[in-house]
């Protein structure tokens, strides 16, 4: 094999690592609420921005969030379901799932189509009120 054609080969060889860790770089950081393991009790502290006012909100997922006044996390957003959205632990992994809403769930500015892990820092936008995940920590 000549000069030029072992280059090209390894040239072809280069190309196709690169494109398989730009493949692997570029997956979200997500886990979908299938892969996690077992029920390990958290507790989740949220900050809610609704109607122009701020409260803080801690629960232990399993906890429903939306209009209906058994709710866990009661919203009075008029843009929100009844029931809404759910946060829910396995494994030590806190994630949101949407509960069949209207108007849907979106984690960081993206529509949610399934249960997604959730982390600190996260936003969880419903109607016109804005959930931030302040703390996820291991029920005491």
């Amino acid at each position: 094999m000549n000069f030029e054609a072992h280059m090209r080969v390894g040239t072809v060889e280069m190309t196709a690592v690169l494109f398989a860790v730009a493949a692997f770089a570029v997956r979200p950081r997500v886990r979908v609420a299938a892969d996690v393991g077992k029920l390990v009790p958290m507790r989740v502290e949220l900050t809610v921005r609704e109607l122009g006012a701020e409260r803080t909100f801690t629960g232990r997922p399993p906890f429903d969030v939306g209009r209906a006044r058994d709710a866990d996390l009661v919203l009075r957003d008029p843009e929100i379901s009844r029931t809404h959205l759910r946060f829910d632990s396995r494994g030590g992994v806190v994630y949101v799932n949407d509960l069949g809403s209207r108007n849907g769930t979106f984690l960081n500015g993206r529509r949610l189509r399934e249960g997604i892990e959730v982390r600190c820092g996260d936003q969880v936008d419903v109607g016109t009120t804005r959930l931030i995940v302040t703390e996820i920590a291991p029920w005491t």
